[in-house]
């Protein structure tokens, strides 16, 4: 099982997808824990990598196809979580 906090922004740590059948322990700001799958989280993750990559006119691959400088770097450290969510 792995064990995360949520900070007081509302977001995780996460970089990259977990293994889909991981059981994932979240501690939330307000003193509840969550129990979550890997397969869940991994969605919340593509949900904020989407949000970044639309908030920052990049295609589905993530580049800027109108900046001469392509950034490599198009990924999410951290994504948004609350308490209550939907296992």
């Amino acid at each position: 099982m792995i064990h995360l906090k949520q900070d007081d922004e509302g977001f995780v740590r996460m970089r990259q997808h977990f293994t889909a059948k991981t059981l994932i322990s979240i501690t939330f700001t307000d003193g509840t824990v969550g129990e979550y799958t890997g397969r869940r989280m991994n969605e919340i993750y593509d949900q904020a990598l989407a949000a970044f990559r639309l908030g920052n006119n990049m295609d589905a691959k993530g580049f800027n196809r109108n900046d001469p400088r392509i950034h490599r770097r198009n990924g999410v450290e951290i994504v948004p979580v609350e308490s209550g969510m939907a296992p």
